[in-house]
C-alpha cells in the first residue's frame, strides 16, 4: 500500500493531476510536516494509555483518507485536483503522525531490546519485498494502460490493502503502558532537552534531512519529467533501490547487534551523499547503469539511515519517557524534512529555464557534495562521540550508551 500510494507512482499521479514541481515538493514534504504533531501524541499517550486502540483509530483513519485521494479526479474539477489532494493528504498524515507515537511505543515494548536491531532488519526486508512486487506489477500496468485506467486499478488494490491493514492492527497485543514519572506537560517537554548527546544528534539529523530533502525526494520527478522515462523504467529503478534496501536492512540489522546505532548511523551518511553525487556521472556514462547505481546506493543508505535512526530513538532512550523523546525527535526532524523538499521544489521551479543539466544532475550533485562535507565535518563529531545516559535516581534502564 505504501509503495502504491507513496512510492514512485505518487509523482506520476501528481503530474497526471497537473502538479508543478513546487506542488510535488509540498506533497513529498507532508509526512515530515505532520510529524511535528507527534508531541500531541506524546501528551495524549499519558492520558489514554490504550495504545492499541488509539493507534488503530488514528492510523486506520490515515489509511482510509490516503486511499480516498484516488477519488480526487472524480470529485473535483481539474484546476482544483492538486489542491484537494494536498488537503486530504494533510488530514491523513496528521492522524498517522499522532498515531505513530502510540505504535512506536507499543512496538518497542513488544520487541526485546537485545534482538531489536535484527528483528527490524528482518521485518523491513519482508516489507520491502512486498513493495518490490507491487512496484514491478504496477510499473507494467501503468505503462500499458491509459493513465486514468491504470491509476483506478492502483487505487482499488490499495483500498483492499487498507482493509487488511486495519484488520491486522486489531491483532496486535495490547501491552501495559509505563507512564512518565514527570508531573505536568512542561516537565515532560523539558526531559529530552536535558540530555546534550540526544539534542546534538537530533539537531544534526535535522540538518541532514533538510539538505537531503532538497534532492533525494525529486529523483523520480527528474526521471519522469526531465528525462521522460516511462513508468516501467521508474519501476525498475525503484525495485533496484528496494532490493538494495532489503539487503541493507539485513546488513545494518546484523551489525546493529554488535555496534551502537549512532556509530552505524554515521556510516550511512557517505553512502547517501555518494548516491546524490552519482547524478554527476550522467554526462559521461550511459543513463540506465548510472540510475541503477544511484538507486542501489540510495537504497542501502536511506534504508540503513531510517532503520538505525528509529533504533537509536527507541533503543537509546529511557522507557518511561520514550514517547516524549520520540515526539520531540520526530517533531524537529519532521520540520527539517518538511522544509527540505519544499525548498527543493522551489529550486527546481526556479532553474526550469536554465540549461537542462542544472535540473538533470546539477542540483543533486551539489546537494551530494554538501552532504559529504556535513557528514565529515559535523556528523563524525556528533555521532561518533562516546556518551552515556545519566541515571535518574531510583530508576533503572538509563545506562544504555547513546
Amino acid at each position: 500500500m505504501f509503495q502504491l500510494l507513496g512510492g514512485p507512482f505518487v509523482t506520476g499521479y501528481l503530474l497526471y493531476l497537473g502538479a508543478t514541481s513546487f506542488q510535488v515538493g509540498i506533497v513529498l514534504a507532508i509526512p515530515s510536516m505532520a510529524n511535528m504533531l507527534q508531541i500531541v501524541g506524546a501528551l495524549l499517550i499519558q492520558r489514554y494509555s490504550n495504545r492499541k486502540l488509539l493507534f488503530t483509530l488514528l492510523c486506520g483513519t490515515h489509511r482510509v483518507l490516503w486511499v480516498l485521494t484516488g477519488a480526487v479526479p472524480l470529485m473535483f474539477p481539474k484546476e482544483y485536483g492538486v489542491t484537494a489532494y494536498i488537503v486530504v493528504c494533510i488530514a491523513a498524515f496528521m492522524g498517522q503522525a499522532v498515531g505513530s507515537v502510540f505504535w512506536t511505543s507499543l512496538i518497542a515494548d513488544m520487541v526485546p531490546a537485545k534482538v531489536r536491531g535484527r528483528y527490524f532488519g528482518i521485518r523491513n526486508t519482508i516489507l520491502w519485498a512486498g513493495g518490490c512486487i507491487a512496484i514491478v506489477a504496477f510499473g507494467q500496468i501503468l505503462d500499458r494502460l491509459p493513465e486514468p485506467q491504470g491509476f483506478h486499478i492502483l487505487y482499488m488494490v490499495a483500498a483492499v490493502c487498507v482493509v487488511f491493514d486495519i484488520f491486522f492492527f486489531l491483532k496486535y497485543p495490547n501491552r501495559p503502558f509505563e507512564k512518565s514519572g514527570q508531573q505536568g506537560t512542561a516537565a515532560m517537554l523539558k526531559v529530552p532537552f536535558r540530555h546534550p548527546p540526544f539534542v546534538k544528534s537530533m539537531l544534526f539529523i535535522s540538518l541532514w534531512l533538510f539538505v537531503q530533502g532538497i534532492s533525494v525526494p525529486f529523483f523520480n520527478y527528474v526521471m519522469l519529467d526531465i528525462m521522460k522515462l516511462g513508468y516501467n523504467w521508474i519501476a525498475i529503478a525503484t525495485m533496484t533501490q528496494n532490493v538494495a534496501m532489503m539487503i541493507g536492512y539485513s546488513m545494518w540489522g546484523n551489525l546493529n547487534a554488535k555496534y551502537r546505532s549512532k556509530t552505524l548511523l554515521f556510516w550511512t551518511l557517505p553512502v547517501i551523499a555518494a548516491a546524490c553525487m552519482g547524478w554527476g556521472l550522467l554526462p559521461v556514462l550511459p543513463d540506465i547503469p548510472v540510475l541503477l547505481l544511484i538507486h542501489m546506493l540510495i537504497g542501502v543508505g536511506i534504508g540503513g539511515f531510517n532503520q538505525l535512526m528509529f533504533n537509536f530513538v527507541v533503543g537509546d532512550t529511557p522507557k518511561g519517557e520514550r514517547p516524549m523523546f520520540i515526539a520531540v525527535f520526530y517533531a524537529l526532524t519532521g520540520f527539517a524534512g518538511f522544509m527540505g523538499p519544499l525548498l527543493g521544489g522551489a529550486v527546481y521551479r526556479i532553474v526550469a529555464h536554465m540549461p537542462n543539466w542544472v535540473q538533470l544532475f546539477g542540483i543533486s550533485l551539489a546537494a551530494g557534495i554538501v552532504l559529504l562535507i556535513v557528514a565529515v565535518s559535523i556528523g563524525s563529531r556528533v555521532l561518533l562521540e562516546s556518551t552515556k545516559w545519566p541515571r535518574r535516581p531510583g530508576a533503572a534502564g538509563w545506562r544504555r550508551g547513546v
